[in-house]
């Protein structure tokens, strides 16, 4: 069974800038909650079957703010497990709450994390110091173990380390065992909890490190954008090291998809954002998405756990705009499904 997931970031409101969103997290203003909780319904309403608490944090400073707080901290960089919070999830309590009212079930929700390499980078550039990478490893761990611990009315289903400089940075230093450790403690809660533990990579060029991992058992791939980054990926080493895929289904790079059609319409496209709209009635599909999803599963199939949109959502230019194409996603997901559900009977 494939799961239709959400990377995490969502665009805010038409009225609310997102410079106000620092300001609004540190004086945990009521709109900011309420936004969090109208987003998070959207996803669901979208047919998201396992979406992520909406981000609209800096996702250095989402939890840099906190482990080099002092007050926050029983060591440099290691933060108090009591101050290990993620303010979303919080919020998300109140959406649980009513999901159950309405459905009877719980609501499993995807929580995503900063990874201890992104966050060593942020701060430390191109050094390697593993001591201090496996403090932010540390950290990392605690602010997931915390939310495992917190969750009440909703199930934390997966947990995504986001890495997106791996196979990409030149600054990486470590070597790849070091950074194999740094990854394993970071998700050792999450996994000794047996929820599904993925690391969401903006490139796949190393994916072998990541199946050197124990405690990742799930890898990303932004394959919808780049569907030639799924020949990186050697079917047998997913068995040989018990690894599944999240797959990109959809596009989300909105800038190069506008920039398609600029050239259609001879127009800056941002001039006129009506035409914008092409990119969920015309380039991104349902029927589009399904055929995506039907190709990575000719070279997979059940080694496929988790599919949905290639990124976040954040910098689309409307919540509704994002909604049509989470919906275009779910509906694309699921033809595919019911499909392989009719070839089988």
């Amino acid at each position: 069974m494939i799961l239709f997931d959400d990377i995490g970031s969502y665009p805010l409101p038409k009225d609310v800038k997102k410079e106000w969103v620092p300001e609004a997290v540190k004086r945990k203003y009521p709109k900011f909650l309420d936004i969090i909780k109208d987003a998070m319904w959207q996803k669901i309403d979208a047919g998201v079957d396992v979406p992520t608490y909406p981000q609209y944090q800096d996702m250095n400073q989402q939890f840099l703010g906190i482990i080099n707080d002092k007050s926050m901290t029983e060591e440099p960089l290691l933060v108090r497990k009591d101050r290990a919070r993620i303010m979303e999830l919080e919020a998300i309590e109140d959406v649980g709450t009513e999901y159950y009212k309405k459905t009877g079930n719980k609501l499993s929700i995807r929580v995503c994390v900063t990874g201890p390499v992104e966050l060593y980078l942020k701060q430390f550039g191109g050094t390697a110091y593993t001591d201090v990478i496996n403090r932010f490893a540390a950290s990392i761990d605690r602010f997931i173990s915390n939310s495992i611990d917190n969750a009440k009315n909703f199930r934390i289903s997966t947990i995504s380390i986001d890495e997106p400089s791996i196979g990409i940075n030149p600054q990486i230093m470590f070597n790849d065992s070091d950074l194999a450790g740094a990854l394993e403690k970071a998700a050792a809660t999450a996994a000794s909890h047996k929820i599904d533990t993925e690391i969401h990579l903006h490139s796949p060029l190393h994916y072998k490190l990541v199946c050197s991992v124990p405690s990742i058992s799930v890898i990303g791939v932004e394959s919808a954008a780049s569907p030639s980054y799924l020949d990186l990926i050697d079917k047998k080493d997913l068995f040989e090291y018990d690894k599944f895929l999240r797959i990109g289904v959809t596009r989300t790079d909105i800038f190069n998809m506008s920039s398609v059609l600029n050239e259609k319409y001879g127009i800056n496209i941002w001039k006129e954002p009506e035409k914008l709209e092409d990119i969920v009635s015309v380039m991104e599909t349902p029927e589009i998405i399904e055929k995506r999803l039907e190709k990575a599963y000719s070279l997979f199939g059940d080694r496929i756990k988790y599919a949905g949109p290639d990124c976040g959502l954040g910098s689309w230019p409307t919540q509704e705009m994002a909604f049509r194409l989470l919906n275009n996603t779910g509906i694309g997901i699921k033809e595919f499904l019911n499909k392989q559900k009719r070839a089988t009977v």
